[in-house]
């Protein structure tokens, strides 16, 4: 292990309870003991899960959320004791690996519940409401301090939580609490004067109008969070640990609108003279650690940051935060070991918190302190998998149910909350698999037909691996991509994948030696019959180095232009886009906070957007366009840029013993090709 990291394993104290190091598994929607999305019991696919990460040298770890109430049906958490008698069970065996565990309870999401179509529907149609009521109660569930419009879909209004519903959620909260301390659970955590969840629309002044004892000063609408810590220790004793999550700042400008790192603009949530003030007086209520980040729904890609956030984006306020408070202080987002250590070793902060990695690879920490860092699988902050909301102008939240349910897999690591599924099983007889194409699904395939105990050969074209996933890691700002392609030549290496580059093959009868055939070759772009498309620059071309003029115009806004145009503004040329849907990245499976910040980023520098707009043609002067009133009218450029889309390409058309995978049987995203490479490959 690198010198610079060892303040990463000194042991610290939250209260009386000793954690042996400083990194802490972070909560995760999807991972909670109690299950998500589904009347509360105990949940064996996360106790796995958490098992599996305490087992890889974790100091502290914080389940995904428990909702005090069931989302469906209803139930408060604290009713039936079967659930907690099994997590007795399991907390003597998670004990064995020397890590702590606090269990995550929650308020609920207010007026950020990612309603979908049928609850907006519910929200709209009072009978309908009525009708669903029992099994998912919409009024209920997205129920604020305030009468706020829901962040994903603003023509549906939260209402007011009565007193009579908050009393009784304060009682909820003590009761579970002790059923979670009577089953030896170390604390737990309060979710959450934080990302704009229920907790955090009463401290704020834009979400939170009341005139009564919850709403108005500082000291009434932090009151809620404030008796939450009080009835906690009344019942489960001062030395029992109750964590806080905080956003130091909320990064707001008002609903829907959140603050781009750098830019200035007046904050309508917490700023920091009043968490300067918030963290000491919740400190003093009696919250005895401060798991910090930054942001809210409104400003979403603060807590979930995506790879256009810089690393340890929320570090300099959370340190700032700390000089106000005695208690323990965490930080995450985009934490890296070497400057969490550093700033550690400082005084200036207790912890790193780090979540999503721990989806990508449950060994990073073990593999770290065994100097073996290049075997560890990175994190790409694409959301695809864990928490892929996604939302855009006349959609509310497009997630599929499956998805929603699902949550906190991972794109890059099918096992992850899904290890009865995708597992491997050493193969009864070895076979001789030939992959065509060397790109990410191809690789994965071929490692995981090695690891089961198969002899995979890639035939790549080209002269190296990666395939399109080599342009998607080009820009700047993806350096976790460029690591997840090293990652990935190291897997090859140390499987013993036979690869053959520069080989491309044209016909069955070349690989007639082989017992099965995987075809990865991945797609090739949409090339309507438009005037003049032959003058434009196609988007991977643009990714692998084609040079550019300074004004770029960008045919298509899907999330591929979009990163094209961020890429293109952060070298000092001036995009424009050119979309025909009424938003940017309005597809399906791009989370919202990955798409908001590029919407954001391109509002605030006043990018050229122009969406509902179809293309004509195009000239050497720029291009012909028509808007969706039918008027025509050209915009000038000096270069031309398509990024319209993609369709398969399979060398071979599936039969027999030759199946298709990634882009070349379905065009869509890594974690599409990455699970279909698994499917493939466990049943051969």
């Amino acid at each position: 292990m690198k010198e610079s990291y060892k303040a990463l394993f000194t042991p610290w104290k939250i209260g009386n309870v000793e954690i042996k190091n400083r990194i802490v598994m972070t909560s995760m929607g999807g991972t909670s003991i109690f299950g998500w999305l589904e009347p509360n019991h105990f949940d064996k696919e996360a106790a796995n899960f958490l098992l599996e990460r305490a087992r890889n040298n974790v100091g502290l770890i914080l389940p995904g959320i428990a909702p005090i109430r069931d989302t469906l049906g209803g139930k408060w958490l604290y009713q039936g004791k079967g659930k907690f008698k099994k997590l007795e069970d399991f907390m003597t065996e998670f004990h064995k690996t020397g890590a702590k565990m606090f269990v995550q309870l929650t308020a609920g999401f207010g007026r950020s519940m990612a309603i979908n179509d049928i609850m907006v529907k519910s929200a709209k149609n009072k009978a309908l409401g009525l009708l669903l009521k029992p099994i998912l109660d919409v009024d209920y569930l997205t129920a604020s301090a305030s009468a706020t419009p829901n962040r994903w879909d603003d023509s549906c209004t939260s209402r007011p939580l009565t007193k009579k519903e908050i009393k009784q959620m304060v009682d909820a909260f003590a009761k579970t609490a002790k059923l979670c301390k009577d089953a030896g659970v170390d604390g737990v955590e309060i979710h959450a004067v934080h990302e704009g969840y229920l907790l955090d629309q009463f401290t704020m002044k834009y979400t939170n109008l009341r005139d009564d004892e919850y709403g108005g000063s500082f000291e009434n609408r932090y009151r809620f969070p404030v008796e939450i810590v009080k009835a906690i220790k009344a019942v489960c004793g001062d030395d029992f640990p109750v964590s806080l999550r905080y956003s130091v700042l909320s990064k707001t400008k008002g609903f829907g609108k959140g603050a781009l790192p750098g830019e200035d603009y007046v904050e309508v949530g917490r700023d920091m003279e009043e968490s300067e003030k918030a963290a000491k007086y919740l400190q003093d209520a009696g919250y005895d650690m401060l798991n910090c980040d930054n942001g809210t729904y409104d400003a979403w890609y603060w807590a979930h940051p995506p790879m256009y956030m810089s690393q340890n984006c929320n570090l300099e306020d959370v340190k700032h935060i700390k000089k106000f408070v005695d208690i323990p202080v965490v930080c995450a987002g985009r934490m890296t070991p070497e400057v969490a250590a550093t700033a550690i070793a400082a005084g200036e902060l207790d912890a790193m918190g780090v979540a999503r990695q721990f989806l990508a690879d449950p060994e990073w920490i073990t593999k770290m302190m065994a100097d073996n860092e290049a075997a560890i699988r990175p994190c790409i902050c694409c959301h695809n998998g864990c928490f892929n909301m996604a939302h855009y102008n006349g959609v509310a939240n497009d997630q599929s149910l499956t998805d929603n349910m699902g949550m906190a897999r991972c794109a890059i690591n099918p096992p992850t909350m899904q290890h009865n599924k995708y597992k491997i099983v050493k193969a009864a007889s070895a076979k001789k698999i030939a992959v065509i194409g060397g790109g990410i699904a191809g690789m994965e395939a071929a490692r995981v037909l090695a690891l089961r105990g198969h002899k995979p050969v890639i035939f790549e074209k080209g002269n190296k691996l990666g395939g399109v996933f080599n342009a998607a890691a080009a820009p700047s700002f993806k350096e976790k991509d460029k690591e997840l392609l090293l990652w990935y030549n190291k897997e090859m290496k140390d499987n013993n994948v036979e690869i053959r580059f520069n080989t491309a093959v044209s016909s069955l009868d070349e690989l007639k030696d082989f017992d099965n055939i995987i075809v990865a070759t991945g797609a090739v772009a949409n090339k309507p019959r438009i005037e003049g498309l032959d003058k434009t620059i196609e988007a991977c071309d643009y990714l692998y180095g084609a040079q550019t003029g300074n004004k770029v115009i960008i045919i298509g806004g899907g999330l591929t232009g979009c990163e094209i145009a961020y890429d293109l503004f952060n070298k000092g040329k001036t995009p424009v886009i050119i979309e025909m849907k009424n938003d940017l990245i309005a597809v399906k499976g791009v989370c919202l906070a990955n798409s908001s910040y590029l919407r954001d980023f391109f509002t605030l520098n006043k990018v050229e957007v122009h969406l509902e707009t179809t293309l004509i043609r195009v000239s050497d002067k720029g291009v012909l366009v028509k808007d969706k009133t039918g008027k025509e009218f050209e915009i000038e450029g000096d270069t031309v840029i398509a990024s319209m889309g993609y369709h398969p390409s399979p060398v071979f058309a599936k039969s027999g013993n030759v199946k298709l995978i990634g882009d070349c049987d379905k065009v869509g995203n890594l974690r599409t090709a990455i699970w279909k490479a698994w499917d493939v490959a466990m049943k051969i």
